[in-house]
């Protein structure tokens, strides 16, 4: 029964056009399909293009790409996701200074090898573990640079403050030293005119042992018209 069965199934096989067994065989995922369109499409080299010799596409702004074209074909618009998905298939980057991928199957004028390639799913686990790895070092990397650069920041204010305070304290200094001077200076000055007012009192004339008080007019010294004169009580 079994055998029968088999040579059934092996006569429906053989009555199948061949074209039929090749598109069959050549069924490549939906993603490389789509990347390859995206890649040929001569309307989008300026975005994204095969590179001079067609062993690999270079995404030449990564911005513009994953804002207008992902979105059209892939429904979502994150590059790194899409670059993600390229590791899965076994692509990698062919150089550091731009995003250039190649895959051996993936070649410009060779759209039939895409069937050939295959997902790797064990290989696309370790690079996801990896790129998440990647991405958290990336972050803390991140924090930890913000962090110091707030601790920086934090540290040259408070050094900043600082030096106001001690400025601050060195002109209150300089202040309260001027002011000393002015009192100083006040004070020999209110002294020296008491000395002269006492001077100028023992120089006045005395009457009867009472002194006249003068005043002096325009450079000549005149006698007050009506001094002040106390007499003792004996000589009134």
């Amino acid at each position: 029964m079994t055998t029968m069965m088999e040579e059934g199934k092996n006569n429906k096989q053989s009555l199948l056009d061949p074209h039929q067994l090749h598109a069959r065989k050549w069924n490549p995922p939906p993603f490389l399909l789509k990347t390859y369109m995206l890649v040929e499409d001569p309307a989008t080299d300026n975005i994204i293009s095969w590179n001079p010799d067609g062993t690999a596409f270079v995404v030449w702004q990564p911005a513009e790409f994953a804002r207008d074209l992902l979105p059209t074909l892939f429904k979502h618009s994150n590059f790194s996701s899409f670059v993600r998905q390229l590791n899965t298939y076994g692509f990698r980057k062919a150089a550091t200074n731009r995003w250039e991928f190649c895959n051996d199957k993936f070649r410009k004028g060779e759209k039939e090898k895409l069937s050939e390639i295959r997902r790797r799913k064990a290989w696309s686990n370790r690079q996801q573990q990896q790129a998440n790895h990647n991405q958290e070092y990336s972050d803390q990397e991140e924090q930890r640079s913000y962090s110091t650069s707030s601790s920086s920041g934090y540290s040259n204010l408070v050094d900043e403050n600082k030096r106001l305070k001690r400025e601050n304290g060195a002109l209150n200094s300089e202040l309260a030293a001027m002011k000393r001077k002015c009192k100083d200076l006040l004070e020999l000055v209110a002294k020296h005119a008491k000395t002269n007012e006492e001077e100028e009192d023992e120089r006045a004339p005395l009457l009867f042992g009472v002194r006249l008080h003068v005043k002096r007019g325009q450079g000549d010294l005149k006698t007050n018209t009506s001094p002040s004169i106390f007499l003792p009580q004996s000589c009134k």
